[in-house]
């Protein structure tokens, strides 16, 4: 019990609310196939802002969007300072084809904490707020959590606003189309704290039978784009020893890097993307373009896979007779969240007899660009059989309320503390 609460007036959370939002929420964006694309910027991510400031304002918040498009939900505390606010939350754009709890968990989580204060007509002792950051997932714009990091000052906001989809509009343009270009500049509300509750995307809660991980940090990850050029010719009538296969080259190099993780322990890398020239079936390609997704919870061992790559690269080059080109598309160091969050988390969860275990996250977060200008911490709950990204994406009703008690749980320790 926080000691600013009377006895009978402890926030608490709206469970039913709380699932209706996010089935409201995921039908904005439905693809036909049983999943929900929502791009930044895009008209489907439109419909899901609207509904979430929408809700926002039934809750009297304060609503605000900066210049990069994110979205704030401020609740005044009785001190007014909003250095001294505690943050939750996540975005809401989507993957093509996605499920509905990733990011928009995360979110409408936070307003469920804020709703909760706000029902049981608590004033808290300092401001909450809940933001939904912009771009998240870098599938429209690059780099993914573009909307933080421009926030926190790793990115100029007009290098943020400048960045380009395949169609070639810029963000700024999307977000002056869809209405979101906001006012406020990015990092106008620095919190004391900053709290991100997420499934986990991964196997390892569900694996073992446990319903809360407290996300000690975040791995390093590192894009890359290759362009290999080739020679096109006749398939049927070229010698294979006298071959510039880009489509060759490009698979030496997916297949070495594969070879390459397999041999690490922790080391992942990952082609998401690939495409050929002249893309015919009966042609030599001339051109391979595709993307190589590295990560590592050590920084030392990201940098020798990224060597590993470019030693790769450097080989077939020479041996397949091809050019390569190399394009760094995003760079993040592995990230650490604060200890004395962590162990909040483990002690809320204790205090509830759940039993819970410490875990990196294998997924980019906007929580990762949070950490850079304030105390930082993550909740997971279980994503059965560890998929996301995915229609198929799915966490217990259950799990998803334990999930936002939780979370408040923490907030409340935080405020009396």
């Amino acid at each position: 019990m926080a000691s600013f609460c009377k006895n009978d007036s402890k926030p608490v959370i709206n469970g039913d609310i709380l699932l209706g939002q996010i089935k409201r929420l995921s039908e904005e964006g439905l693809d036909g196939s049983g999943g929900r694309t929502r791009l930044a910027a895009s008209k489907d991510e439109k419909k899901g802002r609207d509904l979430v400031v929408g809700w926002m304002k039934e809750l009297g918040l304060d609503v605000r969007v900066d210049k990069i498009g994110n979205i704030f939900g401020i609740l005044p505390g009785v001190s007014g300072n909003l250095d001294n606010a505690l943050m939750m939350g996540s975005h809401i754009d989507t993957v093509i084809n996605a499920g509905p709890y990733d990011g928009c968990y995360g979110v409408l989580s936070g307003l469920a904490v804020l709703r909760a204060f706000k029902e049981a007509g608590v004033i808290p002792p300092r401001p909450l707020a809940v933001g939904a950051f912009t771009d998240e997932e870098g599938v429209r714009f690059q780099p993914d959590m573009l909307g933080s990091l421009v926030y926190v000052g790793g990115m100029p906001l007009d290098e943020g606003l400048a960045s380009a989809d395949g169609d070639g509009v810029t963000l700024g343009q999307a977000l002056e189309e869809i209405g979101y270009a906001g006012s406020e500049e990015p990092g106008f509300l620095i919190p004391s704290e900053y709290l991100e509750l997420h499934i986990e995307q991964g196997p390892r809660l569900d694996a073992e039978g446990l319903r809360i991980g407290a996300v000690e940090g975040v791995q390093g990850i590192s894009w890359w784009r290759v362009t290999i050029g080739g020679k096109a010719n006749h398939a049927g009538t070229t010698p294979t020893d006298m071959r510039h296969d880009a489509g060759l080259a490009a698979a030496r190099v997916i297949t070495s890097m594969r070879e390459y993780a397999k041999d690490s322990d922790t080391t992942l890398a990952t082609t998401g993307e690939i495409a050929f020239e002249p893309g015919l079936v009966n042609v030599i390609p001339s051109k391979a373009v595709f993307t190589v997704d590295l990560r590592d919870p050590d920084g030392e061992k990201l940098a020798l896979a990224e060597k590993a790559l470019a030693d790769c690269l450097n080989r077939v080059a020479e041996e397949e007779g091809v050019t390569v080109a190399s394009e760094h598309l995003a760079n993040f160091a592995p990230v650490k969240f604060h200890p004395e969050l962590i162990q909040k988390v483990e002690d809320a969860a204790a205090r509830r007899n759940i039993p819970s275990m410490r875990m990196v996250s294998g997924a980019g977060h906007d929580a990762q660009m949070m950490a850079r200008v304030c105390k930082t911490a993550m909740i997971f709950v279980p994503s059965i059989g560890g998929i996301s990204h995915n229609p198929t994406e799915h966490t217990e009703k259950e799990d998803l309320i334990l999930g936002a008690e939780l979370l408040l749980d923490v907030v409340l320790d935080l405020l009396n503390g």
